[in-house]
């Protein structure tokens, strides 16, 4: 076996279907983006090159400029909002053990696995300003008159609240699966140093999950930008631009408005995005870290 995989035709016959699909599936649409980015190709006939242009105009969009905002609340709400309770219930079920455990899990992860549209109809139902859910339980406590929950004012909101459920799963899923990993014997050490639940929580779960919450959180802040389908569904950006996303107003103005250059210009200042939150990230927890070991 030693053998088989030092040698050099071997290892790249290996490596060669995996280099392929970056190649085809990865880096062949980045540079297509980036050059139809500078052309004002409408998805039919000839492209143009503009240079710049769609880049100058993306500067003056205020849906542009309302969707990131709207992109980096979301990303605020997942990391602020949804990963701590992620993080308590999933330590909390590792404690249940047992069938409670399995079935609690499984509760908490269904959203995940029912469809995005059934998730945004449901939603829409659930916000429906004559006969929904929440426009009942106001009115059991005495709210008079309607409330639209998906006007102008209110939209972003009801938004973020349906993004930051349908997303609690995955992100509790990948917390639990790290507290498993940890050494069970930590936890018995420290419980017969007589440590309650909450130190032992902070002084251990929490330090020894920092790579998984870093995962987490570059994850989350990915996942803010490229929200599209429940957007779609439930909003469609509206009302007046509300409640628009990077990813939605880009496949609006592609194939929609039939500005494809332009939808490829937001696609690439999608892309620098997205790597620069990523490295920034890494830099600070890797400050974190060193700052820790120092």
């Amino acid at each position: 076996m030693k053998k088989l995989y030092s040698n050099k035709p071997v290892i790249f016959s290996l490596v060669l279907p995996g280099i392929l699909v970056f190649l085809f599936a990865v880096l062949a649409p980045i540079c297509l983006s980036v050059y139809y980015g500078f052309t004002d190709y409408t998805g039919m006939g000839e492209a143009h090159l503009v240079g710049f242009e769609n880049y100058a105009n993306l500067v003056h969009d205020s849906a542009f400029g309302r969707s990131l905002r709207n992109s980096l609340l979301l990303a605020v709400g997942f990391i602020c909002i949804q990963h701590p309770l992620a993080i308590l219930v999933a330590a909390v079920l590792d404690k249940l053990q047992g069938k409670a455990e399995g079935v609690f899990r499984c509760i908490y992860f269904i959203p995940n696995v029912i469809s995005v549209a059934v998730i945004a109809y449901l939603w829409k139902f659930i916000y429906n300003p004559d006969f929904g859910l929440l426009n009942n339980i106001a009115k059991a406590f005495g709210h008079p008159g309607k409330i639209n929950w998906l006007s102008q004012q209110n939209a972003i909101w009801s938004v973020l609240i349906v993004l930051i459920w349908h997303g609690f799963g995955w992100g509790m899923l990948i917390y639990y699966t790290g507290i498993k990993n940890i050494d069970p014997v930590l936890y018995e050490a420290a419980s017969i140093d007589g440590a309650d639940w909450w130190t032992t929580f902070f002084r251990i779960t929490l330090p020894l999950m920092k790579p998984v919450i870093q995962i987490n959180v570059t994850m989350a802040v990915i996942s803010a930008l490229k929200q599209m389908e429940t957007v779609y569904l439930l909003t469609n950006g509206g009302p007046n631009n509300s409640t628009q996303f990077a990813a939605n107003y880009l496949y609006q103005q592609a194939f929609k408005a039939f500005k494809y250059g332009y939808g490829n210009a937001i696609g690439v200042v999608f892309i620098i995005i997205c790597v620069l939150a990523t490295v920034a990230l890494n830099h600070i927890f890797r400050d974190k870290q060193e700052q820790r070991e120092k």
